[in-house]
């Protein structure tokens, strides 16, 4: 790889890891309701990627449930699980979204799953439970469970994004922000009373951080992103993109006074590895899904 691709990896993946404690503050320090954020978010990238939304791919159907899957539900159910949740824990438990995606592509695609990602599909399950699991009375995090939910709804998009094929980064950005903006927008209306006023409450660093997530993190990150999986092999893209937990949790841990002991670095440690020996055999879908699970988005 050229010294400067992996220097726009690098960058991209912090780029990621960035927005990961963004998106906690938002919702949590700022108390910008979770759903009125994300619908935000989606009407600026609906906004910016507006040239590409025409002609629409076909078929049309999935291709809007796999926008309200990737898009709308995936980060609503992100967000909400940030405002009790970690951005370092976060971090490492939607790692469950690679081995659910292997166990999807089996089932969807047809894909064979030998010994090796099995290993790796367990590891990555055995971490995310380790940081998932409160020792002193083995409670599951709430806000863990809306992670791994949001995991699995990625997931399930990123399996019948592959079964279309053809439709290209920005106008698939375009489709996201345009079909999760109404759905949000109108539950937010209905769940989140006073959001607009929370919103206004917030002030500039809400705006500069739905700027930066739908301008930075949507549209210049993912379309680099793009471009480099592309030139190269996915076995050498995929692993790299690791650093953005990683980064993640230095983030969490420096900015955010996020806990890190015993229990979180042998969950992530285990998690991670169990990642790594599944994108080093990637599936069909492992590069857009690394992609996407990573960028919490």
């Amino acid at each position: 790889m050229a010294l400067r691709d992996f220097a726009l990896i690098v960058l991209v993946c912090l780029v990621w890891a960035t927005n990961n404690i963004i998106s906690k503050f938002v919702v949590a320090d700022l108390a910008v309701p979770p759903l009125f954020y994300a619908a935000v978010r989606f009407a600026l990238v609906a906004l910016i990627t507006l040239p590409w939304l025409l002609p629409m791919p076909r078929p049309r159907w999935r291709l809007l449930v796999v926008a309200l899957l990737m898009g709308g539900g995936n980060f609503a159910l992100l967000f909400i699980g940030l405002q009790t949740a970690t951005a370092s824990a976060a971090a490492v438990v939607i790692q469950v979204g690679v081995p659910i995606t292997t166990v999807l592509s089996m089932v969807m695609l047809g894909e064979r799953v030998r010994w090796r990602r099995g290993i790796g599909i367990s590891l990555t399950l055995a971490g995310a439970l380790v940081v998932m699991w409160d020792p002193g009375g083995f409670v599951v995090s709430t806000g863990l469970l809306f992670v791994v939910a949001a995991a699995f709804l990625g997931s399930l998009g990123a399996v019948m994004m592959k079964q279309m094929g053809g439709v290209r980064p920005l106008q698939f950005q375009a489709w996201v922000g345009f079909a999760s903006f109404w759905p949000l927008a109108a539950l937010s209306l209905w769940l989140e009373p006073g959001q607009v006023a929370a919103g206004f409450a917030a002030g500039w660093p809400f705006v500069a951080a739905v700027v930066f997530s739908a301008v930075v993190v949507s549209v210049a990150a993912h379309t680099a992103y793009y471009g480099l999986i592309q030139r190269y092999e996915a076995n050498l893209i995929s692993p790299l993109t690791l650093m953005t937990p990683l980064a993640t949790i230095a983030l969490g841990v420096l900015i955010m006074s996020d806990p890190f002991g015993l229990k979180m670095a042998l969950g992530t440690a285990v998690a991670l590895a169990g990642v790594l020996i599944i994108a080093l055999r990637p599936n069909q879908v492992a590069p857009f899904l690394l992609a996407w699970r990573n960028r919490a988005e």
